[in-house]
């Protein structure tokens, strides 16, 4: 069985190329199982379109499976996201992780993971933060790195290669028996300016933003979901949609509230507090609020879970249940295969969730919530209705 830890924001050409490689390189009988972040992805953003229809638009092209990975995890920081999703394709049973990597060197990518949670590495990274306050907590790692294993340590510089150490690192330290596989990646960086049919999520999310067709970037199959989503007025352009909600919710809270979200140490809590009650917008929260210490992605991440109530601690451990958004028919034998197999409860219908613990219901609750407040963005205001994910159960193909 091969994982893919995934957001799949939207799910295009070069995601289906990926899995397409994973199975040349690992074997072509191999299921394909994803964990796919929900409606908040991990850049702190809401996804373009709903997990159900990311889901179905995997699966169409090429995937298996898809799991969801819960909220806290989603809206972690890249060693939460990486350690939930890992850990929560481990207990379902995945053998392989395949992953997208710049340099495609896992052993390279493995080498930095051990250095990482190596003894010492953090006080040292600690005592640069320290000695030099302006470093984001990034940029004071990979100097660090760079000290202790060379040029190798200039690989925390790339997005992909920086999740795959985290990924390695998330295998050695839940001492998980599973193997990397580093895919090199084809096509445009996270940010940058791809050839035509192999651009990225990033630039994709552009594309619609400015009403460009995406025909050409993501398999057929994926785009007819794309396009159903787009005629029932289910499709998330533009955060701006968001905003009134988002303000809403961000000035009810004092500050205490902010310091209690996960990732807000060093002062961002504050910092990001008295942004909130003296700008206008959320573009110019966002900016006040940013430095070279503090990322924009960590900012929109503290302000989504401000609004969505996650707090510090969440996103400890892996994820106690998986729940199943999309399969098709060697995703149900795999179902079959999995079903009262080892520890890990497999939700296929959302209502099953009441027969488990506290702690599950209690999680699934929380992100039906998020859900509610996702659909807000909607255009089509039939489509806003409250309680979806309680109802909605995975699509079968």
């Amino acid at each position: 069985m091969i994982g893919i830890v995934c957001e799949y924001n939207p799910f295009h050409n070069g995601h289906a190329l990926l899995i397409t490689r994973a199975l040349q390189e690992i074997g072509p009988d191999e299921a394909v199982v994803c964990a796919m972040s929900g409606d908040f992805v991990q850049r702190g953003e809401a996804a373009v379109y709903s997990k159900f229809a990311r889901a179905e638009a995997a699966c169409r092209g090429g995937a298996d499976l898809v799991l969801e990975l819960p909220l806290p995890w989603c809206l972690s920081s890249a060693e939460g996201f990486a350690r939930g999703a890992v850990g929560l394709l481990a207990a379902f049973g995945a053998e392989h992780l395949a992953f997208g990597s710049e340099t495609g060197d896992v052993k390279a990518l493995e080498e930095l993971a051990e250095a990482l949670l190596a003894a010492g590495t953090k006080e040292e990274i600690k005592a640069l933060l320290k000695k030099e306050p302006q470093l984001s907590y990034a940029a004071a790692r990979q100097a660090v790195m760079e000290t202790r294993i060379g040029e190798r340590g200039k690989l925390l510089r790339n997005p992909n290669d920086i999740l795959g150490v985290e990924y390695c690192k998330a295998i050695y330290d839940l001492h998980l028996h599973v193997e990397p596989v580093a895919i090199e990646r084809v096509g445009s960086a996270h940010d940058g300016e791809g050839r035509p049919g192999l651009r990225s999520a990033s630039e994709i999310r552009q594309m619609l933003l400015s009403g460009r067709t995406i025909g050409g970037e993501v398999p057929q199959e994926a785009l007819a979901v794309y396009e159903n989503e787009r005629r029932l007025g289910r499709e998330v352009r533009d955060r701006a949609n968001f905003e009134s909600a988002i303000l809403s919710r961000l000035r009810l809270f004092d500050e205490a509230y902010f310091r209690s979200l996960p990732d807000a140490g060093d002062g961002l809590g504050e910092r990001l507090y008295q942004a909130i009650h003296r700008e206008t917008s959320y573009d110019a929260i966002l900016a006040a609020a940013q430095s070279k210490r503090y990322p924009l992605a960590r900012i929109r991440r503290l302000c989504l879970c401000a609004c969505l109530g996650v707090k510090a601690g969440m996103s400890e451990g892996v994820p106690p249940y998986a729940r199943v958004l999309a399969a098709n028919e060697k995703g149900r034998e795999l179902l079959r295969e999995r079903s009262g197999k080892g520890t890990l409860p497999i939700l296929t219908k959302p209502a099953s969730v009441r027969e488990l613990s506290n702690d599950c219901r209690k999680l699934f609750a929380f992100g039906a919530n998020a859900h509610d407040f996702y659909v807000l963005a909607y255009s089509g205001r039939d489509e806003r209705k409250p309680g979806l994910d309680w109802r909605t159960g995975p699509k079968i193909l």
